[in-house]
């Protein structure tokens, strides 16, 4: 009994030197196991807080970009009261003046729109930063609602889902609009014409896809392509009835239906142009036009009384 207690003993003795070292690992390997993970949070929190405080500034620089969206904007509008006050009380007494602040009013046009543009860009990139800011996170590493789907697993037949292909998206329209002018101008005509029909293509409700069917119409009279240019006139005048290039569309179709050999058609456009838009520098040079083939400006009224007979 003595001799079996003693090789337990023993035993015990020989086998304590190799657990207790085990042990000691284990524990060491726990504790920098929880070091690393607290240093991971620190640097998660840290780097929390950093995307917070970008995030603040974004919103403020977006913020103020739109206030000064907004004050330009009244300012323009401002402006351009003052100038349609001055133009009224002046009258048709000073024809060129009048048409330099009508030249005035149609710059003021397309520098609101291009306001308006710039205010809606800004106003999307901040709900855009809205939406980045304050989406929660998901569980299980599942995309935000309303953000891309998951990517697709393999499909039937164990073959993975052919991707959808990607939709081009377009340029904006300013720029669009300002590179169509600039090949306008550069007489790179079949590359204007290209740019301003994607101008009215993707911006149908935009004021520049008014000036970009004016411009269309003059690519085709430059041409001599006249009934091309009348239905782009056409289309100005009866779409965009409020478009800054409506006299011009309107003086254009005049001389196209006239350089067509339709004189009477011509005559009545540039009678209208007159009578629409009398302070506009086409409405000048619609009258000169008449005056040059000798017809009067204003149609003469037809007599009350019926003629004699002879």
């Amino acid at each position: 009994m003595h001799k079996h207690v003693r090789r337990l003993a023993a035993f015990a003795l020989f086998a304590l030197p190799v657990a207790a070292p085990h042990a000691f690992a284990v524990s060491k390997e726990m504790v920098q196991l929880q070091t690393q993970v607290q240093q991971l949070q620190d640097m998660l929190q840290h780097l929390q807080t950093s995307n917070d405080e970008r995030m603040g500034v974004l919103v403020n620089l977006v913020q103020q970009n739109t206030d000064n969206v907004n004050k330009m904007m009244a300012s323009v509008n401002a402006l351009q009261t003052t100038l349609k006050t001055e133009n009224d009380q002046r009258g048709s007494g000073n024809t060129q003046l009048s048409s330099q602040i009508q030249s005035l009013n149609d710059s003021i046009d397309e520098l609101k729109t291009r306001i308006a543009n710039l205010s809606t860009q800004v106003q999307a990139i901040q709900s855009q930063l809205q939406n980045v800011n304050g989406l929660p996170a998901q569980p299980g590493g599942t995309a935000p609602a309303g953000g891309p789907p998951p990517s697709q697993g393999p499909g039937a037949g164990g073959q993975a889902a052919a991707p959808a292909p990607a939709v081009p998206a377009a340029p904006p329209v300013d720029q669009l609009y300002q590179s169509a002018i600039r090949d306008y101008n550069s007489a790179k005509y079949a590359i204007a014409a290209s740019e301003f029909g994607d101008v009215i293509h993707y911006y149908p409700q935009d004021n520049l896809a008014g000036n970009a069917q004016f411009y269309l119409g003059e690519i085709a009279y430059t041409q001599g392509k006249y009934p091309q240019a009348i239905k782009n006139y056409n289309a100005v005048l009866e779409q965009y009835s409020g478009n800054p290039k409506a006299p011009s569309a309107e003086l254009r179709k005049g001389l196209s239906l006239i350089e067509l050999g339709q004189k009477d058609a011509g005559v009545r456009e540039l009678r209208t142009l007159v009578q629409r838009y009398p302070q506009t520098p086409e409405a000048q040079e619609g009258r000169s036009k008449l005056n040059g083939m000798g017809v009067r400006i204003y149609a003469a009224k037809p007599s009350a009384y019926p003629p004699t007979s002879p």
